[in-house]
Protein backbone atom coordinates (compact mmCIF):
# COMPACT_ATOMS: atom_id res chain seq x y z
CA UNK A 1 0.00 0.00 0.00
CA UNK A 2 1.38 3.37 -0.54
CA UNK A 3 0.58 6.60 2.02
CA UNK A 4 -0.36 9.45 0.98
CA UNK A 5 1.93 12.42 2.20
CA UNK A 6 0.53 14.33 5.32
CA UNK A 7 -0.27 17.97 4.73
CA UNK A 8 1.90 19.19 7.56
CA UNK A 9 5.04 17.36 5.29
CA UNK A 10 4.48 19.27 2.20
CA UNK A 11 7.22 21.85 1.16
CA UNK A 12 6.54 25.57 -0.11
CA UNK A 13 8.30 28.12 -1.64
CA UNK A 14 7.36 32.33 -1.54
CA UNK A 15 9.28 34.54 -3.93
CA UNK A 16 10.60 37.48 -1.89
CA UNK A 17 11.94 41.06 -3.96
CA UNK A 18 15.04 42.18 -1.84
CA UNK A 19 17.44 45.32 -2.10
CA UNK A 20 20.91 44.89 -2.43
CA UNK A 21 21.50 46.63 1.13
CA UNK A 22 19.34 44.37 2.80
CA UNK A 23 20.23 40.86 1.32
CA UNK A 24 22.35 39.78 4.08
CA UNK A 25 20.02 41.00 6.88
CA UNK A 26 17.38 39.12 5.28
CA UNK A 27 18.68 36.01 4.75
CA UNK A 28 19.85 36.07 8.33
CA UNK A 29 16.05 36.28 9.79
CA UNK A 30 14.87 33.74 6.82
CA UNK A 31 17.88 30.88 8.51
CA UNK A 32 16.52 32.51 12.04
CA UNK A 33 13.02 31.14 11.17
CA UNK A 34 13.86 27.75 11.39
CA UNK A 35 11.55 26.21 8.63
CA UNK A 36 13.70 27.45 6.17
CA UNK A 37 14.90 24.28 3.83
CA UNK A 38 16.32 25.91 0.81
CA UNK A 39 17.34 29.45 0.09
CA UNK A 40 17.97 30.23 -3.80
CA UNK A 41 19.10 33.91 -5.11
CA UNK A 42 18.25 35.23 -8.31
CA UNK A 43 18.49 37.80 -10.70
CA UNK A 44 15.04 40.12 -11.17
CA UNK A 45 15.19 38.40 -14.81
CA UNK A 46 14.84 34.82 -12.64
CA UNK A 47 19.26 33.95 -13.52
CA UNK A 48 19.81 31.70 -10.42
CA UNK A 49 23.31 33.22 -8.85
CA UNK A 50 23.08 30.75 -5.36
CA UNK A 51 21.67 28.34 -4.05
CA UNK A 52 21.49 27.58 -0.26
CA UNK A 53 20.58 23.98 1.37
CA UNK A 54 20.20 24.43 5.06
CA UNK A 55 19.10 21.86 7.28
CA UNK A 56 15.59 21.76 9.20
CA UNK A 57 16.13 21.95 13.15
CA UNK A 58 19.91 23.02 12.88
CA UNK A 59 20.90 25.76 16.02
CA UNK A 60 20.27 28.88 14.88
CA UNK A 61 23.62 30.33 16.26
CA UNK A 62 25.55 27.33 14.50
CA UNK A 63 23.85 27.93 11.33
CA UNK A 64 25.07 31.34 11.28
CA UNK A 65 28.31 30.67 12.08
CA UNK A 66 28.80 27.75 9.63
CA UNK A 67 27.41 30.49 6.96
CA UNK A 68 29.19 33.41 7.59
CA UNK A 69 31.33 32.70 4.42
CA UNK A 70 28.39 32.44 2.30
CA UNK A 71 26.99 35.86 4.15
CA UNK A 72 30.10 37.39 3.37
CA UNK A 73 30.00 36.58 -0.51
CA UNK A 74 26.33 37.93 -0.27
CA UNK A 75 27.53 40.72 0.68
CA UNK A 76 29.61 40.98 -2.20
CA UNK A 77 26.83 39.78 -4.71
CA UNK A 78 24.85 42.87 -3.04
CA UNK A 79 27.31 45.36 -3.68
CA UNK A 80 26.79 44.40 -7.76
CA UNK A 81 23.17 44.61 -8.22
CA UNK A 82 20.82 46.56 -6.62
CA UNK A 83 17.79 43.72 -6.16
CA UNK A 84 16.95 40.09 -5.79
CA UNK A 85 14.78 37.94 -6.08
CA UNK A 86 14.74 35.44 -3.41
CA UNK A 87 12.97 32.01 -3.74
CA UNK A 88 12.34 30.61 0.11
CA UNK A 89 11.38 26.91 0.41
CA UNK A 90 9.59 26.51 3.56
CA UNK A 91 8.91 22.90 5.47
CA UNK A 92 5.76 23.82 6.58
CA UNK A 93 3.58 26.64 5.77
CA UNK A 94 3.08 29.35 8.46
CA UNK A 95 0.23 29.20 10.98
CA UNK A 96 -2.47 31.36 9.33
CA UNK A 97 -1.66 29.00 5.74
CA UNK A 98 -1.74 25.54 7.43
CA UNK A 99 -5.68 26.36 8.48
CA UNK A 100 -6.27 27.05 5.10
CA UNK A 101 -4.51 23.71 3.63
CA UNK A 102 -6.96 21.72 6.36
CA UNK A 103 -9.83 23.12 5.28
CA UNK A 104 -9.91 23.35 1.27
Amino acid sequence: MSEKPRKEDRDWSEDLMVTGNELVDRIKKLVAEGNVRRLIIRKPDGESLLEIPLTAGVAVGGVVTIMAPVLAALGALAALLTEFKVEVIRSNPPAGDKEKLDHP
